[in-house]
């Protein structure tokens, strides 16, 4: 039987080294800001199609683990989106 860090993935590389569905370039930071925006799961599983339920728990898990990672790297997100605004 797998745990929800069995499903989450650090590499450095891929997607800036952040956290992420196992198998996916899915960050949690991104998946975390859907859901801020007000994206209910099911809504984020049509969106990401490959993503599983499981998944998705795992992602929330790892979230409420590490909320300064997660917010750190949502405002990196929105700095560097600012960026390219003209």
């Amino acid at each position: 039987m797998s745990t929800s860090t069995d499903r989450i993935t650090k590499t450095p590389g891929v997607c800036g080294g952040d956290a992420c569905i196992r198998g996916h370039r899915i960050p949690i930071w991104a998946l975390v800001n859907l859901r801020r925006l007000g994206a209910y799961d099911d809504e984020i599983l049509r969106t990401y199609a490959t993503l599983t339920a499981l998944d998705l728990e795992a992602g929330w898990d790892y979230a409420a683990a590490h909320p300064e990672e997660i917010d750190h790297a949502i405002q990196e997100n929105e700095e560097d989106e600012e960026g390219f605004v003209e």
